[in-house]
């Protein structure tokens, strides 16, 4: 009887590494199929987003756009330096928002060589540095911080780690020797609290960026940077991996051509920021009104 039973453990198990054997011919040969679709699908396109508005409203219109030209568009929530780190080692394909001659100028050094910096900046007017409310008339300039270290409680109120903004503002705390500690959260969590702060006459520093529908809607002002540790006017560039021009010529070529000015931008921000639940409805509208305007692009 035990003998009888071995010998059915014996059969099953061979059974069972037959099949294995017949799984992984089936799964070669599927792998070799999907290979084949993949060179089918050379329209699919993975971009980086980060979670700033200007930036999933740039994004989102930029998948209406190339999905109406037939490509597959993937967005990629990722942040700064990771982002950066994959457009330079091929993992992704395009990198939408490079701040110089500052706030990204780390990225930029460290990556020059190995990812596409576009030569002409998609937008040539930002603006970085410490802002606070309006209502706070007696600080003016960075340097009033460390003698209002309490009245900050010692805190300057960031966002996520990594970005070019916190890496500019770690710099600038040295520059100034402030006294203070960069508190790290998110874009979103940052803007709650200076909305808050600014509603309810409360004091805040935070670093912040033009153009950013925030300062539609408390009143804030820029510190004076004596130093002009965020610099004067910052651009925004794109940036695609290495080979992404050759695999997409005329998208980047389109990549190329595009230009947004302060107007532009805010309408684009606006309609994507009055569709928050879904982002890409607002892209889509803003891009049915300037089909001119992107035509343009696509010469």
């Amino acid at each position: 009887m035990r003998f009888r039973k071995i010998i059915q453990l014996t059969l099953f198990m061979i059974t069972l590494f037959a099949l294995a054997a017949c799984g992984s011919t089936s799964e070669s040969d599927g792998s070799s199929s999907t290979t084949g679709e993949t060179n089918e699908n050379e329209g699919a396109i993975t971009i980086g987003q980060i979670n700033w508005p200007e930036n999933i409203a740039v994004t989102n219109m930029w998948k209406a756009i190339l999905e109406d030209e037939g490509y597959d568009v993937e967005l990629q929530l990722i942040e700064m330096g990771p982002q950066m780190s994959a457009v330079a080692e091929g993992d992704l394909d395009v990198a939408p928002e490079v701040w110089l001659p500052v706030q990204d100028k780390n990225y930029y050094e460290q990556y020059k060589d190995e990812a596409n910096f576009f030569e002409e900046p998609w937008y040539d007017n930002g603006k970085v540095g410490l802002a606070v409310p309006a209502f706070m008339e007696d600080i003016n300039s960075i340097e009033d911080l460390n003698e209002n270290k309490d009245t900050f409680e010692g805190e300057i109120i960031g966002f996520e780690p990594g970005a070019g903004t916190m890496l500019t503002t770690e710099e600038m705390m040295e520059e100034y020797n402030l006294d203070y500690e960069l508190v790290e959260s998110s874009e979103a969590a940052m803007i709650t609290s200076v909305i808050d702060a600014a509603e309810t006459q409360e004091p805040i520093v935070a670093p912040l960026w033009k153009p950013h529908y925030v300062f539609s809607e408390v009143d804030l002002k820029f510190l004076e940077d004596p130093n002009q540790s965020f610099g004067e006017v910052e651009e925004i560039f794109m940036a695609t991996r290495e080979g992404f021009d050759a695999d997409f010529e005329e998208v980047s070529e389109w990549l190329t051509n595009f230009k947004l000015d302060d107007d532009q931008l805010g309408e684009l921000m606006i309609d994507v920021q009055d569709n928050e639940d879904n982002p890409m409805e607002g892209a889509e509208k803003w891009v049915e009104e300037n089909q001119d305007l992107i035509d343009g692009w696509m010469e």
